[in-house]
């Protein structure tokens, strides 16, 4: 029961982890949380959706379709809004995605209204798989190793590639960036949209466990918020790995003391964690000496 159980919190974690990994990305390349990240998801699962319901596309064309709507989108949020802001400052960032969160989500309800709607996937609920002993649908299984395979994609990107090189340099000082050519504002925005992509195949994941609507990923989002707190905003493996560790947690608490409260467990962990270790458990803490 409990290997059960912790399988459970792996598919919630995967999820976390995604939406995590994105507003993680973000962070670090623009010192705020993107909390229009849920609502930038909702709506190019939407727009997957839509291609496949009103246009019968093959799935997978609609999927690219979406990731391809998710990047451009995160493009807009930095290019048009972002960048236009007159001397920022963190708050006034925070902010400006919160507008942008408000504004995706009265669009999404002005276009596709409340109703509850169901992505048709190619992956089955209901249709299981035996592993190590443990039980678990296509779906979920589906979930973890996609997952995991966009997680080791953007580690081999960060890693191994210009592009990578490019947004760890921009990440780690801007200034110093510039002086050595990267243009860190086109590194900042595609950072935006690479984050946007991670978060829209989250959003469609999640879309056939639950149902498309408006507020299909208010709660991921929150979640993702509160893994990132755990593991650590500026340590990219740190928020993945508090994903899982609230993905458990969640899911042990739920069997054995109440599932109407699972969903404070998140939040009670951002308060300690705020309380005892401000930088999460694998983030550093960086002291500016002047």
């Amino acid at each position: 029961m409990i290997g059960q159980l912790i399988m459970t919190g792996i598919v919630a974690g995967s999820i976390y982890a995604l939406v995590a990994l994105a507003m993680s990305l973000t962070y670090k390349s623009s010192e705020v949380a993107n909390f229009a990240q849920g609502e930038m998801a909702m709506f190019s699962t939407y727009v997957a959706f839509v291609m496949l319901a009103t246009y019968q596309l093959p799935f997978w064309v609609a999927f690219g379709g979406s990731l391809l709507f998710a990047f451009l989108l995160g493009l807009f949020l930095h290019l048009a809004i972002i960048r236009r802001a007159k001397d920022p400052n963190v708050l006034n960032l925070l902010i400006i995605t919160l507008g942008f969160q408000v504004f995706l989500y009265g669009l999404a309800g002005w276009k596709w209204g409340s109703e509850q709607r169901v992505l048709k996937i190619p992956m089955s609920q209901t249709e299981t798989v035996e592993f190590a002993g443990l039980i678990i649908s296509q779906l979920n299984l589906a979930t973890i190793l996609v997952a995991i395979l966009l997680m080791i994609s953007v580690y081999i990107l960060l890693r191994f590639t210009k592009l990578g090189l490019a947004i760890k340099a921009t990440q780690q000082n801007e200034t110093a960036a510039k002086i050595n050519g990267i243009p860190t504002r086109r590194i900042v925005a595609i950072t935006f949209g690479i984050s946007s992509v991670i978060g829209a195949v989250a959003g469609i994941l999640m879309a056939p466990i639950t149902t498309l609507d408006p507020n299909m990923m208010i709660e991921p989002l929150l979640k993702g918020f509160a893994a990132a707190v755990l593991g650590g905003f500026n340590s990219l493996a740190g928020v993945v790995c508090g994903a899982f560790i609230l993905g458990i947690v969640e899911s042990l608490f739920g069997f054995y003391v109440s599932t109407e409260f699972k969903s404070i467990v998140a939040f009670l962990i951002i308060v300690i964690v705020l309380y005892f270790k401000p930088s999460g458990l694998f983030g550093t803490h960086h002291t500016r000496k002047v």
